[in-house]
C-alpha cells in the first residue's frame, strides 16, 4: 500500500489536504484554500516538487523541535511537517513525503 492524500472541508468554507504515509500517519499538511480547486492544484504541486530534496527547507521551531516546510517552483510554500523530536526524525520524514508525495491516490471523507 501506497501513500495518499486526504482532501477534506476545514471550516465552512475552506480546503485543505494532508498527505498521508501508507500507515495513515500524517506526514504534510498544507494552508487552508479558499475553494477545492486550489486544494487539487496544491496537491498536484506536492506531486511535482516533493520528489526533489532541494524542494524542502529544514527548520527548527522557537522550542527546538525539527519540522521542514515543502516549497513550490515559485519558492511558496505548499505543505508543512509536524513537529519532531530530532533532526534525523525530520529527515525521515521527508524520506517519506519524498517516496509517498508522487502519489496519485485522493480520498475525501464522507
Amino acid at each position: 500500500m501506497t501513500g495518499y492524500y486526504e482532501l477534506k472541508r476545514s471550516g465552512e468554507s475552506g480546503y485543505m489536504f494532508n498527505l498521508r504515509a501508507a500507515n495513515h500517519a500524517t506526514i504534510l499538511t498544507s494552508e487552508i484554500y479558499a475553494a477545492k480547486d486550489g486544494a487539487n492544484t496544491g496537491i498536484a504541486s506536492v506531486q511535482t516538487n516533493s520528489p526533489h530534496d532541494d524542494k524542502f527547507e529544514r527548520k527548527t521551531a522557537k522550542d527546538g523541535s525539527a519540522y521542514f516546510v515543502l516549497a513550490a517552483a515559485n519558492n511558496e510554500v505548499i505543505g508543512t511537517s509536524e513537529m519532531y523530536g530530532s533532526a534525523s526524525a525530520r529527515d525521515k520524514g521527508i524520506r517519506s513525503v519524498r517516496t509517498n508525495g508522487p502519489t496519485t491516490t485522493i480520498k475525501e471523507p464522507a
